[in-house]
């Protein structure tokens, strides 16, 4: 998928910067509707949390705004699936979150309050009903919230393919292409100018990821956003305990194509604020004040700025004793997996925002400019459904969905700020 700038397009119709699932899902559907799209990528295709991610397809436990959104998506999941020659591990296998007491269930209230209008088939199981589902399930688990039709799938492997499958169709997909800058003339997109040279486009998608905030700024537009440091791991072969995904108070873990299980420490993340994101630790005392034991603050590894070539690719290593605490909390949580051995684990930087919900909208300073972004960890399972919002958008067609909660100009316009689920 590499180009120089010899291949590189003259013009497109759009422009996405940024090859992970929020850009590449963008593209399949404005290719789909017929547009010509350039995707530029400084890295790699899915090179940064597009392929770190947990692989959850998750509709169980969302913000109730980004339900709708999500349900959708599994449903345009089911069909990139189909139409992928690669088996990217999509499997309809359910979402369980498992509760030691009544106080952790009480923790889902507020998402059962609201599922069933949507028409979700969420329920509280009790001990008996768990058993039914987990095999040797521990006896710390005494209840849990369960989601059949939740899915899973491999990051690793699900936006490559469909990266692979959009290229064969005639997409230009550039990657080792960093975009310096956006081009506008009359508050207008003009183009966007690359380390390759300029490609002439009247519409832009930033769908960045952790670079978003950098790029906006460039044009004017202020989009908090921080650099959130999560650390997974993959078992080698284990037995078969949960064909889906599960996660408690301490430990996740989902069931891979490959016969073992992707894991992490549930309750662990790293905040990593670079110079140029100091500006915003404001904006996010509420959600620091509300993930107080869960989020670390730490001196950055790598900055995210608005150099674009000197880290292509975030790769963060995850510390030793990182791993060292999600196999304690494996083995403690989940005792089948007690000398089960961690053949990999790696690290992503989540681009969150605020509220840990996106920016699914256009940029009212320069007409042409499109946001997707601060998916807050989220985005894999969303991201088909935001693609195809955003693809209606470009395309100034009527989307069925309130968006009104991913707007930009909530963090401008005095409202209050609800806090989404957590990152």
């Amino acid at each position: 998928m590499n180009a120089d700038r010899h291949t590189l397009p003259e013009a497109a119709d759009v422009v996405v910067i940024g090859a992970g699932i929020a850009g590449i899902s963008a593209a399949w559907f404005l290719h789909k509707a017929g547009l010509r799209v350039t995707v530029c990528e400084k890295g790699i295709v899915a090179g940064e949390q597009s392929s770190r991610n947990w692989g959850w397809c998750r509709q169980q436990g969302r913000d109730r705004a980004e339900l709708p959104i999500v349900m959708e998506s599994l449903r345009r999941w089911q069909e990139i699936a189909g139409e992928l020659e690669t088996d990217i591990g999509f499997r309809r296998a359910g979402s369980l979150y498992l509760c030691e007491n009544d106080a952790e269930m009480a923790n889902h209230d507020r998402f059962m309050s609201f599922a069933p209008d949507y028409g979700l088939d969420s329920s509280r199981l009790n001990r008996a009903q768990l058993e039914s589902l987990v095999v040797d399930c521990p006896a710390r688990w005494r209840s849990a919230l369960y989601t059949p039709d939740d899915a899973r799938a491999e990051p690793a492997l699900a936006v490559p393919a469909m990266a692979r499958a959009l290229q064969a169709r005639g997409v230009a997909i550039v990657e080792n292409c960093a975009v310096e800058s956006i081009v506008s003339q009359n508050r207008r997109v003009a183009g966007v100018a690359t380390e390759h040279g300029r490609i002439n486009t009247a519409a832009v998608l930033v769908a960045a990821g952790a670079w978003s905030t950098f790029l906006l700024s460039d044009c004017g537009v202020r989009l908090p956003q921080l650099t959130v440091k999560a650390s997974v791991a993959r078992t080698a072969r284990a037995p078969l305990i949960f064909n889906g995904n599960a996660s408690g108070s301490q430990v996740s873990f989902r069931r891979r194509l490959d016969g073992g299980y992707t894991v992490a420490a549930s309750d662990y993340l790293e905040v990593f604020p670079s110079l140029g994101h100091l500006q915003f630790m404001r904006d996010f005392m509420p959600l620091m004040k509300a993930s107080l034991g869960k989020l670390r603050l730490r001196f950055p590894e790598l900055q995210v700025s608005n150099n674009y070539t000197r880290h292509r690719t975030l790769n963060p290593v995850p510390k030793p004793k990182t791993v060292k605490r999600i196999k304690a909390r494996l083995a403690d949580r989940v005792p089948t997996f007690k000398n089960i051995e961690l053949v990999e684990a790696w690290s992503g930087m989540i681009d969150a925002l605020p509220d840990v919900v996106p920016v699914l909208d256009r940029a009212e300073q320069v007409e042409g400019l499109w946001i997707s972004t601060g998916f807050s960890g989220h985005g894999f399972g969303i991201g088909p459904g935001a693609g195809r919002v955003m693809a209606d958008l470009i395309q100034n067609k009527t989307v069925d969905h309130d968006l009104s909660r991913f707007r930009l100009a909530r963090f401008s316009d005095g409202s209050k700020l609800e806090l989404g689920p957590a990152i």
